[in-house]
């Protein structure tokens, strides 16, 4: 199991549960609440591909923020 921390400041909700919903078939994700994180917790096959999935559900979840911003 893998742990993503995104800091709430950051990263909105709407987008984190957005790319959640893409990254589903590739991974189970459990996500908590922190009062200034949002943490996943994620189980893959294999702890290479947790770390891959980490990173790419990361950097998409600030991509959908910040174009969530600009609107």
């Amino acid at each position: 199991m893998t742990e993503l921390r995104l800091h709430r400041e950051l990263y909105q909700a709407a987008a984190l549960e957005q790319a959640l919903g893409l990254f589903a078939p590739h991974g189970t994700f459990v996500r908590k609440e922190e009062p200034s994180h949002w943490v996943v917790e994620i189980t893959a096959r294999t702890l290479e591909r947790e770390r891959r999935i980490a990173g790419e559900l990361g950097n998409y979840a600030l991509g959908l923020t910040v174009k969530g911003r600009k609107r």
